[in-house]
């Protein structure tokens, strides 16, 4: 299939054919779900793990569900995502559900809301039901931070960042999660005397959540069974002194709220889940199944970021793209497809210069 950036608009691509694979390939016309099959990157991971699969049974029908933070504008790796999401809800006949992850006042702009809003109408991938904002549910996430204290499995924290810093170079060799250095673990040992004192954020004892859960399991869609690691993130923060809660809390509160059965996201998130799934056992939430997707990248193999200024939706549609058009380099950039396509052209600076294919 040609994709092109300009030019006669192309015939109109059905969303609902971009499936399984957010997809291995367009699928052409005349070709139903049924006819999607295992494309070669899953069976690789099938073969890795001892098989997987990836054809949901008759009458499964996923409630999954897009989760973006309006921190800045959506851009080609958002697309995708809200793409994986979509086809399996509607492959599965299921919901797309929309929640707006705002819990940081700081960063979170009602601008880039409406403009996330915007975006996913003119792509086509049009969601279930209401809206779900963070900001508006701050009630729940506090009663399940009373109830993590309550078991006894998180603890006060007044180190600032600087202080943590200095700690962990003094150590030399400090144990590393996925977001770096592990917290030392200074104010696990503070005593009850250290809960009624302000300022404090709150972390996540991992050591004593292990031996209350036991041992915990997630099933991936596309890369197979994992066993839960719960201290993967050390003593993580499980509410932020500024917000009374963080985003792997308001996370798993929200998709039990939702009625949420499948987590589709990128896979730069997989190590998320690790923590999330313990929290769930903690909270005596619903056991939930996932797929973390590739990621788009750049011409340079580099993950598009809002902070690198890459192209925005918002950029793509002025310079005269259409949907399918972005939907299908998204797709060519995240599954590294030898389309012949290139985002020179799209960047935010080029708007004088027609598009490039």
């Amino acid at each position: 299939m040609v994709v092109r950036a300009c030019g006669p608009r192309p015939r109109t691509l059905d969303i609902s054919r971009v499936l399984e694979d957010c997809p291995d390939r367009y699928v052409e016309d005349g070709i139903t779900p049924d006819d999607c099959k295992i494309g070669a990157g899953e069976r690789r991971a099938a073969a890795r793990s001892g098989g997987i699969s990836v054809t949901p049974s008759p009458g499964y029908q996923a409630v999954t569900r897009f989760a973006p933070s309006p921190t800045g504008y959506m851009h080609m790796g958002h697309a995708y995502a809200a793409l994986c999401v979509y086809n399996w809800a509607r492959l599965t006949g299921g919901r797309f559900l929309l929640r707006i992850e705002d819990i940081d006042r700081t960063r979170c702009r009602r601008e880039y809301e409406d403009a996330i809003l915007d975006d996913l109408e003119w792509l086509g991938l049009h969601w279930d039901g209401p809206v779900l904002r963070q900001s508006e549910r701050l009630d729940h996430y506090t009663d399940a931070l009373a109830r993590l204290k309550a078991l006894g499995v998180t603890y006060p924290c007044f180190c600032t960042r600087k202080e943590i810093a200095a700690e962990i170079a003094a150590a030399g060799n400090a144990p590393h999660g996925p977001d770096g250095p592990l917290y030392p673990g200074t104010c696990r040992d503070l005593g009850p005397g250290a809960e009624g004192r302000e300022g404090a954020a709150i972390r996540f004892d991992c050591a004593r959540a292990a031996r209350i859960v036991g041992r915990l399991t997630f099933k991936d869609w596309r890369l197979g069974d994992f066993d839960v690691d719960p201290c993967l993130f050390g003593d993580a923060v499980v509410a932020r002194r500024d917000i009374g809660t963080s985003y792997h809390l308001a996370c798993v509160v929200d998709d039990a709220a939702q009625g949420v059965t499948m987590v589709t996201r990128g896979e730069d998130l997989l190590p998320s889940t690790h923590l999330q799934r313990v929290l769930q056992a903690l909270l005596g939430l619903p056991r939930l199944e996932y797929r973390h997707h590739g990621l788009v990248k750049d011409e340079n193999g580099r993950r598009l970021a809002k902070r690198n200024g890459v192209a925005t939706i918002r950029d793509l549609r002025a310079q005269g793209m259409h949907p399918e058009d972005v939907l299908a380099l998204a797709r060519a950039r995240a599954e590294g497809a030898g389309s012949g396509l290139s985002m020179e052209g799209f960047s935010p600076w080029a708007r004088h210069r027609p598009p490039q294919t």
